[in-house]
């Protein structure tokens, strides 16, 4: 399937983001064994499910409930080509058995937050409703935005915010939020306060002044950068020689982490330049399939607004 012969958006809890494009970079095959990563409303892998023969199998992995008993909805005509796992990145190996060989032929990750979880108020992930100050993917972590918000000062919540929302006002807002910590009950409190401490705000603004806010605590509060680096190097160790992994991305550390990833694997070796022979035993694990990051078309912006930031990047196993 070429780009552009999108197939039409799986109906769920949300429309798969550039879908023919990962399609054609994990390059199915019928018998093969696939895992979904973020499995979320289940439209990647339901496009994936009807690529597969009788022989092939799909793994769907969530840390959060919802996209499992969202499964339940689906899963049936699939019968056991599909099997769905409650885990984060950071456990995909213990979550499939801890297998001694590599056995997967393809890996998709689509990573940040789901349309579900924005759209309930009552997970706290949007800027746009008065939900709870909550912001967990997995309900049974710990943390939550309500912790961050009512107990740290505002040094740590400004290097918070520069480190994984690369805000620009990071210390106006941080104050602000300390200063106002006991009127902020919903994330719509939250938003308001940022919007306030956010000089030059107008209707002519492309993004909430929220938005990097919103992103950094969600960031922290779910450890997805450290996660992720986790989650990577795991499913690129179980992909058969020719597997391949697709990465959606959605901000730039997001895509720089999976970039640097991707080019250190590609590497051979990697002694100083002037050493006449190899001594470090470095060898290439993957080929990079994407020297640029696959992004969406104009039509596909105007149909899934959500899709504007996304970035694919795709990397195939070298026999080793």
């Amino acid at each position: 399937m070429s780009y552009s012969e999108t197939p039409a958006a799986v109906q769920g809890y949300h429309i798969p983001v550039l879908l023919a494009q990962c399609l054609d970079l994990l390059s199915i095959k019928p018998d093969g064994v696939y895992l979904d990563a973020t499995l979320g409303g289940g439209g990647h892998a339901r496009a994936i499910l009807d690529r597969l023969g009788p022989g092939g199998r799909l793994i769907g992995v969530d840390r959060d409930a919802d996209a499992l008993e969202c499964a339940k909805g689906w899963r049936d005509p699939y019968g056991d080509k599909f099997e769905a796992i409650r885990a984060s990145f950071a456990g995909l190996r213990q979550a499939l058995g801890d297998p001694q060989e590599p056995f997967l032929d393809g890996v998709l990750f689509d990573l940040g937050v789901s349309s579900h979880q924005l759209d309930v108020a009552g997970r706290g992930f949007s800027f746009r409703a008065g939900g709870p100050l909550d912001m967990r993917m997995d309900a049974r972590d710990a943390m939550t935005a309500e912790d961050i918000v009512r107990t740290w000062d505002a040094d740590e919540i400004k290097d918070a915010l520069r480190k994984y929302g690369e805000e620009r006002y990071a210390g106006r807002i941080a104050s602000a939020i300390v200063r106002e910590r006991d009127r902020i009950k919903t994330t719509a409190d939250l938003a308001a306060v940022v919007k306030r401490a956010v000089p030059g705000q107008g209707a002519s603004e492309r993004i909430h002044p929220a938005t990097r806010t919103f992103q950094a605590f969600r960031i922290l509060i779910n450890d997805e950068m450290e996660a992720l680096e986790q989650g990577l190097e795991q499913a690129v160790s179980l992909l058969r020689p020719g597997g391949r992994i697709v990465v959606i991305s959605y901000h730039s550390l997001e895509d720089r982490i999976v970039k640097n990833a991707f080019r250190e694997w590609s590497k051979g070796c990697i002694c100083p330049p002037r050493m006449p022979l190899c001594r470090c035993g470095h060898t290439a694990t993957v080929k990079i399939l994407t020297r640029k990051p696959v992004v969406p078309t104009d039509e596909e912006i105007r149909e899934n607004p959500r899709a504007r930031s996304a970035k694919a990047r795709g990397a195939e196993r070298l026999p080793v």
